[in-house]
């Protein structure tokens, strides 16, 4: 009996620690690609950039006309990353959330930006093998005291 004890507390304990290690190897691939992509933007790097988004993405910008799909999406990059104006976000402050399964993927982050500190959240899928991103969602913060003046800014 002490040996069948013992052996099932081996078979729990690496059973866990098997968990554990799959989604800390998955959070680190996960965090490297969306650091990644935020050092392709910033570098101009426009092929790597868009390698590490799906066939399928979507990108929604601050501005209430920016939901485009990829293809849209790199139009509208182009010509910024062909004379090397690109912009440069900078993550303090990630989060990233697993389904039970460890399949699905979304994150949220604050950013660094040249417009002040943005939220950025998106969705990463698994695609051929590998882990894309196949939805961001680029917001601009503003704090709730300052909203009535930012509605008044808004409104000309």
């Amino acid at each position: 009996m002490p040996k069948f004890f013992l052996l099932y507390l081996v078979s729990v304990f690496l059973l866990f620690s098997s968990c554990k290690n799959n989604k800390t190897e998955k959070e680190s691939i996960v965090t490297n690609l969306i650091d990644n992509w935020h050092k392709d933007a910033a570098s101009a790097n426009l092929d790597d950039y868009f390698k590490a988004m799906s066939e399928d993405a979507i990108y929604i910008g601050t501005d209430p006309s920016e939901k485009w799909t990829k293809e849209e999406f790199y139009q509208f990059c182009k010509p910024f990353f062909d004379k090397g104006t690109t912009w440069n976000f900078t993550p303090f402050d990630r989060k990233i959330y697993y389904s039970s399964d460890t399949n699905t993927i979304w994150f949220d982050e604050l950013l660094n930006t040249w417009m002040g500190v943005c939220r950025g959240s998106g969705v990463i899928v698994v695609e051929n093998g590998n882990y894309k991103i196949s939805h961001y969602h680029l917001s601009v913060t503003i704090k709730n005291e300052s909203m009535q003046e930012f509605l008044q800014v808004k409104q000309n």
